[in-house]
């Protein structure tokens, strides 16, 4: 395996070297050493960068959605970078990319970055590596990252839920307002997207979605619902529109630094769990732990006094 300098690719990747910015986030996705130090030189870095989260169900048309969005960002004369999110496929060397294929019309554009990301077994898994990825993408500047996921399941909503704003896609007649309430995106939504409107049910859809809002509690930001027809175009500028609208209420707020500080210490929380499982990995690959796994297994121990002999933990 390639041995990469992390300082010296970060200085290249800030010379707009996009060679050097994957080999970072090839380092960010398989962890270890490189990846930490690689974390202690980003950090700090890039605070300007604003990060928006895209989720909802396979076939919501959150690709398409994304590419608009890009077009809409580059019409501003800023950069913009997408981390394609795929928890699910370890298999397939990155991310799948399907629908996300439509997003390589901006390929050759050299103010936008587009990379697939999937989990590939290190310890931390997608929690960490997403975090540190937009920590390298907010680094070399990018103005705005936009993280999409392919669905919405706990460790989706985990990740975009780490965004400063997050939108959630919907489609009519798929009952996603009811998949969108269990999956606990009402906690992450800063706003609604029906997409493919056009179709039959678009009404039923934001009734359902302004019922469940009824019965949340908000303070001051109240989710808005865009209707979009992202192959077409109709409504992007409306969700860029709200997406600016979200960043300047959590600025004149707090509630934006309040994220941020809550976003820092959760993944502090989150590093400690790792260096732990790391160390216990550690402990019980230990010869000396075969004979203490003996006297487990032939009642000689219970489980808790000899977790607490391995962690060195004095009784309370």
């Amino acid at each position: 395996m390639v041995d990469y300098d992390p300082e010296q690719l970060l200085v290249q990747a800030k010379q707009s070297n996009r060679v050097a910015l994957a080999k970072l986030i090839s380092i960010v996705e398989r962890g270890g050493g490189l990846a930490r130090e690689l974390t202690r030189l980003t950090w700090g870095q890039g605070e300007e960068t604003y990060l928006v989260g895209i989720t909802g169900a396979p076939g919501a048309g959150k690709s398409t959605l994304t590419d608009r969005l890009i077009s809409v960002v580059r019409n501003r004369s800023l950069e913009v970078a997408v981390l394609a999110v795929d928890p699910t496929s370890p298999f397939s060397g990155g991310a799948i990319l399907g629908d996300r294929i439509r997003m390589q019309d901006h390929a050759t554009d050299k103010g936008v970055y587009i990379r697939s990301m999937a989990t590939r077994g290190q310890l931390g898994g997608l929690a960490l590596a997403v975090p540190e990825a937009t920590r390298v993408l907010a680094a070399v500047k990018f103005p705005y990252v936009f993280i999409e996921t392919v669905g919405v399941g706990q460790v989706e909503v985990e990740i975009v839920g780490a965004a400063d704003t997050t939108a959630v896609v919907m489609t009519p007649g798929w009952g996603d307002s009811i998949q969108a309430n269990k999956a606990g995106l009402m906690e992450v939504a800063d706003l609604f997207i029906i997409n493919k409107s056009d179709r039959d049910g678009t009404r039923e859809t934001r009734r359902d979605i302004e019922l469940m809002l009824e019965m949340s509690s908000f303070e001051d930001w109240i989710p808005p619902i865009i209707e979009t027809v992202a192959t077409g175009g109709s409504g992007i500028e409306e969700t860029f529109e709200a997406i600016e609208s979200h960043r300047e209420y959590l600025e004149r707020s707090g509630v934006g630094q309040k994220r941020r500080e809550a976003r820092i210490l959760d993944e502090l929380n989150h590093i400690v769990q790792v260096e732990i499982n790391r160390k216990v990995d550690q402990l019980i690959s230990q010869p000396s732990f075969s004979a203490k796994k003996v006297e487990l297994i032939n009642g000689d121990i219970d489980p808790y006094s000899l977790a607490r002999e391995l962690l060195k933990i004095e009784d309370d």
